[in-house]
């Protein structure tokens, strides 16, 4: 896939791309980022993008030219890529979005400065605006790279283990679970039996539970998106069962939490 990013400051993402796993992405050609500085297609000495607002008012407007200019440029190389504006006033990107935007060959976003674009390039020029929450950033540059990453990690062979985006957080709009390592007891915090027993089913079913508990717990919003259905329920109660048991039994002074316990 290609990423063609509109900035004024195109060292700032080329340290993004120069790391982790982009840049694995990029040695093994599954990703062709690259960066087009809108002030290479300014007019006169001082290759000026910006002018001072219509109306009145505090800020800078970047100029229609340079930017419609740029977004020429990207279309040469891209033709059929849809054309991004990173802006707060955008759709809220989500995981459900990142997955369509990975289905494309190519995609171009502008990175906005100052009080933003003229709103006449995002008229006629702009196919999709998009917000990466309701917060406001000094330039779109961090935007594009959270777009840029979500997107990289759906793609076939960016990642090292190809269950990893299937497991990761929002898949189907839940949280993912938690996650330990050794040591198996840190101070005075042990890790889940069932995660010590190699009962891969037992294992998988703790995840599940465990992830739709951290779900109405953390992000309940979620679930207004996708309710639970009839099978995460079973799991639930499934696992309040024993976790009524554990609580009986360390009330009675009994052992432990039954082994498939979390």
């Amino acid at each position: 896939m290609k990423f063609i990013a509109l900035t004024i400051f195109p060292e700032l993402l080329q340290a993004f791309w120069d790391n982790g796993i982009m840049r694995r992405a990029m040695a093994e050609g599954i990703i062709e980022p690259t960066a087009i500085n809108i002030r290479d297609h300014a007019q006169g000495r001082h290759r000026v993008t910006d002018d001072r607002p219509y109306g009145g008012g505090c800020g800078m407007v970047m100029k229609p030219e340079p930017l419609v200019a740029a977004i020429g440029a990207a279309k040469q190389a891209a033709p059929t890529a849809p054309t991004i504006l990173l802006s707060p006033q955008g759709q809220r990107f989500d995981q459900n979005m990142a997955l369509e935007l990975s289905r494309q060959e190519a995609l171009i976003l502008i990175c906005g400065r100052y009080e933003g674009i003229d709103e006449r390039v995002t008229e006629q020029f702009v196919d999709l605006e998009i917000s990466i929450g309701d917060f406001v950033l000094t330039g779109g540059e961090l935007a594009a790279m959270a777009v840029m990453d979500a997107v990289t990690r759906l793609l076939p062979g960016a990642l090292g283990n190809a269950d990893s985006a299937e497991q990761d957080s929002f898949k189907e709009q839940r949280l993912d679970c938690g996650h330990y390592t050794r040591p198996p007891q840190y101070q005075d915090r042990q890790v889940p039996e069932v995660l010590l027993t190699g009962h891969h089913e037992m294992i998988a079913d703790w995840r599940r539970a465990d992830g739709l508990m951290r779900t109405l717990v953390r992000r309940p919003d979620l679930l207004r998106v996708k309710p639970l259905d009839a099978q995460e329920r079973a799991l639930l109660e499934k696992w309040r069962r024993q976790i009524d048991e554990l609580i009986r039994r360390q009330r009675d002074g009994g052992p432990g939490a039954p082994s498939g316990g979390g």
